[in-house]
């Protein structure tokens, strides 16, 4: 096994998350009894979706974004959640009373097509309902990300939209898993991936920015998850006159770019320190730290 590196999910450890009490189908069970059936749509087949939430003093952040991402992907492959946002978030406060949390929180909130009747592909055999899980865990970033994550540009690809859209937060995530080994194969932190004309687009998991003669630049959005925090961030530009563009870029640009960044809910803005083995001239730059001032300043208020 390749040695720990560091990832846009590196958290501090915390010991709370030893203990903690999972929501599976409406009971609160303790960590090591937290089980779903092996006939479970997402076991057999990653037939699902999920998102990753972020509380923070009580509140759940951006949460009617996470939800219309979350509903517009069930509906879109017939997946019946069972409960509209107020039961949903319902549910999460429920979970995170009962762990005493309110502030340094993430959430994976995971649906999927639930309990088949026969180990098989068709949805029809998934008869019970939808599976509905949250793991909620403390949950700080580590300190070392903030030194930089190191990316190396990999060969594993985003997928077109009619092969599986990779604006589907799902269940199925072989094509990013991939990617990742990949990246430790090559001695980095995380994949590079591009899209399938060759165009830089986001790592295996987070969306991707460069910072150019300050510009800040980021993929057309084709082929990548439609990001939460990428979204905050486009539009924290716009707001602040901060000249940003979704657009084709390749690697040359990259390389010749004095900052690179990551988004994501987990860690926010996560800078990268260097690309295929060549540093960038600014790691955790004087971009990079406005933009992650201004978005920490909408998630306080937000």
């Amino acid at each position: 096994m390749p040695d720990h590196r560091t990832t846009t999910h590196d958290a501090e450890h915390d010991p709370r998350n030893d203990d903690i009490l999972i929501y599976v189908d409406g009971a609160l069970k303790p960590r090591a009894e937290a089980t779903v059936s092996v006939y479970d749509s997402g076991f057999l087949l990653g037939d699902g979706m999920w998102e990753g939430l972020r509380l923070h003093e009580g509140r759940w952040v951006f949460f009617d974004d996470h939800m219309d991402r979350l509903f517009s992907a069930c509906k879109a492959v017939s997946l019946d959640i069972g409960m509209d946002r107020a039961g949903i978030l319902a549910a999460l406060n429920e979970t995170a009373a009962a762990n005493a949390m309110s502030d340094h929180v993430h959430a994976r909130l995971m649906i999927t097509r639930g309990v088949k009747v026969k180990p098989f592909q068709h949805p029809s055999l998934s008869r019970s309902g939808p599976t509905i899980v949250i793991i909620m865990e403390h949950s700080t970033p580590a300190s070392e990300t903030r030194r930089g994550v190191t990316l190396a540009t990999v060969p594993q690809v985003r997928g077109l939209p009619m092969s599986q859209d990779p604006k589907y937060n799902s269940h199925s995530k072989l094509n990013c898993v991939i990617a990742c080994l990949q990246a430790e194969e090559a001695g980095a932190d995380e994949g590079l991936m591009l899209d399938p004309h060759g165009f830089v687009n986001t790592t295996n998991a987070c969306n991707f920015f460069i910072v150019r003669k300050g510009e800040v630049w980021t993929s057309t959005g084709d082929y990548c998850m439609n990001g939460i925090t990428r979204q905050k961030v486009i539009d924290l530009c716009r707001a602040n006159e901060i000249p940003v563009f979704e657009r084709n870029f390749s690697l040359v640009d990259v390389h010749a770019a004095q900052e690179a960044f990551l988004t994501g809910t987990f860690g926010g803005l996560t800078p990268v320190a260097a690309l295929d083995g060549k540093p960038f001239p600014q790691v955790d730059g004087e971009m990079t730290k406005r933009l992650r001032g201004l978005y920490e300043g909408l998630v306080a208020v937000g």
